[in-house]
């Protein structure tokens, strides 16, 4: 079994090598030199692609956190692509943002992660993604590598794996409404707030407000952006589903 990289301090970051892309050009830093690049601007370091018939499907998202398409390799990783457009700490999110490159004791190493995630407060987050059935020792490894990494230069990391499926499926619905045209006309959203000042069942509060045909997507891009709130974990979004203002109204 290879052993990861165990260092500390400066150890750690002349440990590890970045390769990344930049404006069209490629380079490789020492992670000391590389640790502040603006990764969330970056290229992805390797295509998108996939094999007919394979489990797997690659595609872009548009994101409108970023207002441009980041690229996904499974279906999985869409997921919390979306999840992530939806975040409100979030504003900056690149795909396959670089290569980390160590020696593992044995021989060369390196790992693509697959998203790197700039909060509004700066902070730099590295997030990988992996159903828990999907990982094996040498995965294991590498997260735990790139988890070593991060510590070293202040950024976080994160692992994740399956989501809530109910979540997911609503979050999925919510999606179809994130372009900021779904929020007009602009006097029905200010209605829609209006109305949900206290929980209301979906399908109601819409009718106050007017024609269901061109409220529901302005509620939908509401939900999708947090101003209004409804519980997306516990069932399916449907007609009785109570909404309120969310606490960014407050």
């Amino acid at each position: 079994m290879a052993t990861p990289v165990r260092a500390f301090g400066d150890a750690a970051l002349s440990a590890f090598e970045l390769d990344f892309l930049r404006s069209g050009e490629r380079l490789r830093l020492p992670l000391s030199k590389a640790w502040n690049a603006r990764f969330e601007e970056v290229e992805p370091v390797r295509p998108f692609r996939w094999a007919k018939g394979g489990e797997s499907f690659a595609g872009w998202y548009y994101a409108v956190t970023v207002a441009d398409h980041v690229g996904y390799e499974s279906w999985l990783e869409r997921d919390h692509l979306i999840l992530l457009d939806r975040d409100p700490e979030v504003v900056g999110i690149a795909s396959q943002p670089f290569w980390l490159h160590w020696h593992d004791g044995q021989g060369q190493r390196r790992h693509a992660p697959d998203y790197f995630v700039r909060l509004a407060d700066g902070r730099a987050r590295v997030v990988d993604v992996r159903a828990t059935d999907r990982l094996d020792e040498r995965t294991e490894e590498s997260f735990a590598t790139t988890r070593a990494a991060c510590k070293a230069v202040g950024w976080e990391f994160q692992q994740v794996g399956t989501p809530d499926p109910v979540l997911m499926a609503n979050v999925r619905w919510l999606a179809r409404y994130r372009r900021g045209r779904s929020g007009r006309p602009t006097e029905v959203a200010a209605r829609l707030l209006e109305v949900f000042a206290e929980p209301l069942p979906l399908w109601a509060g819409a009718e106050m407000v007017g024609d269901r045909l061109q409220v529901l997507p302005v509620l939908f891009h509401l939900l999708w952006s947090g101003r209004l709130v409804t519980d997306l974990e516990s069932g399916l979004l449907g007609t009785g589903s109570l909404v309120q203002v969310g606490r960014r109204e407050s």
